[in-house]
């Protein structure tokens, strides 16, 4: 998501060398798995959506956000950090070449080191908080990280890599991300020491992940790394009814000195109930500073004020008319009785969404489910914010509501994302599955 952050660090180069073969040489294991998992729960109270990871000697586990344009994991090194196995990246070293860094320097005290996260002659990149946008700098590391594997429809065994590069930050970095949450899972294309790609090269599979995200707080959705199939309860494969769309190339990033490691589609147009909503195509278009992107940091999809204003008046024009309007529950201006508002396998009645991709009669389907929220037993709003000030940045940014009980892929390798329309068309949920 492309907003103004809090910069506490001075401009920096960063080099961009994806270097497949140097992690191969840090990660050396015996199992080769196809598909790995997180599961991935969503919190009552922050509405993000979070996993939990394995890392260090002895194992400890850590509560992580999901940060869809994240360049690294990186953890809250300055609280109860310790393990036998970590080790900081020196300058110059290979790992700081695949982080695409050049920023090195020393963090000491007096004449003693602080140990993780502060080190001598340690190099940096980049870390994010897309809640509070804070933007910083955190020291590479290597240490331990286990992952469960996938078995056809059951778990596998657990996979470990002995030196994954990850990024150490100080405890403010991780403020409003949830109870007990200590960083977050970076998923970004344009580095090669995300997750996703991290994995990917040192397990020999594809660069790919699949996010099913459930829209319940007590059971878990997932994230799926590497090949499909994606199985649900009765062997249903999520993956054969993915709709493609290419990613588009992200535009540059002059803090960073790097590329954006958003996902960016082409949207064409928004039709309500096979009605085309009025849009200035101009925002639109992400070479005219507008554009469409996809957020985990987001609850909720938030449209530029002219095209929210277009999509909640199409929305209210196309519900029955004994449907009775009420007033606003903040964040959401377009509210409605829920006692009007029946109920279907796809959630509540209600106008469909459709979202044009690049092809012609190509879109992503929103159903009730998706496109309402109850927020009390009284009231159900259209669960989507007005973006009040832009400046610059997306006209379209849509947020985890949109997707739960949604898979959407994100093919690195190929380009382009994938979106299955609601499970519920299937009679089945992201946590519909024998894994989490």
């Amino acid at each position: 998501m492309a907003l103004s952050y809090y910069y506490i660090f001075p401009f920096y180069c960063f080099l961009l060398i994806i270097t497949i073969s140097t992690y191969n040489s840090l990660a050396k294991t015996t199992f080769h798995p196809k598909t790995l998992f997180l599961a991935v729960k969503k919190d009552p109270i922050s509405l993000q959506h979070i996993s939990e990871i394995q890392q260090r000697t002895p194992l400890v586990p850590l509560k992580l956000s999901i940060h869809l344009a994240g360049d690294s994991v990186w953890v809250d090194c300055e609280k109860g950090y310790s393990s036998s196995s970590y080790k900081a990246a020196h300058c110059k070293s290979s790992q700081c070449k695949l982080a695409s860094t050049t920023l090195c320097g020393d963090c000491l005290v007096g004449l003693v080191e602080r140990g993780p996260g502060c080190n001598k002659d340690a190099c940096y990149n980049t870390i994010e908080n897309p809640l509070v946008q804070i933007l910083t700098r955190g020291e590479i590391a290597q240490d331990v990280l286990t992952i469960k594997s996938i078995n056809g429809p059951f778990v596998g065994p657990v996979a470990t890599i002995p030196n994954y590069i990850f990024s150490c930050a100080g405890s403010y970095v991780t403020q409003d991300l949830g109870k007990d949450v200590k960083g977050t899972i970076g998923f970004g294309h344009q580095s090669a020491v995300s997750l996703p790609v991290q994995l990917a090269s040192a397990f020999k599979f594809t660069r790919k992940f699949a996010i099913c995200l459930s829209s319940s707080t007590e059971r878990n959705g997932i994230i799926f790394i590497g090949n499909s199939p994606y199985l649900f309860n009765g062997g249903f494969d999520a993956s054969r009814d993915l709709i493609y769309t290419p990613t588009i190339t992200s535009p540059y990033d002059v803090v960073r000195d790097k590329k954006i490691s958003e996902y960016y589609i082409t949207v064409s147009s928004i039709s309500i109930n096979g009605k085309n909503v009025p849009i200035n195509k101009t925002l639109l278009s992400l070479e005219k500073q507008g554009g469409t992107s996809i957020s985990t940091g987001l609850p909720y999809t938030m449209l530029a004020s002219s095209i929210y204003k277009a999509v909640t008046e199409a929305f209210v024009n196309e519900m029955p008319k004994e449907v009775r309007s009420v007033a606003p529950v903040e964040p959401f201006t377009t509210c409605f009785n829920s006692r009007d508002i029946g109920m279907s396998r796809l959630g509540f009645n209600a106008p469909e969404i459709n979202i044009g991709l690049h092809k012609k009669n190509m879109h992503w389907t929103i159903t009730g489910a998706n496109s309402l929220v109850k927020v009390n037993e009284d009231v159900v709003c259209l669960a989507f914010v007005e973006r009040l000030s832009r400046d610059w940045g997306e006209a379209i940014i849509i947020g985890t509501y949109q997707m739960q009980d949604n898979l959407v892929e994100f093919d690195i390798s190929r380009r382009r994302i994938g979106f299955s329309n609601s499970l519920f068309f299937r009679q089945t949920m992201c946590s519909n599955q024998n894994y989490t």
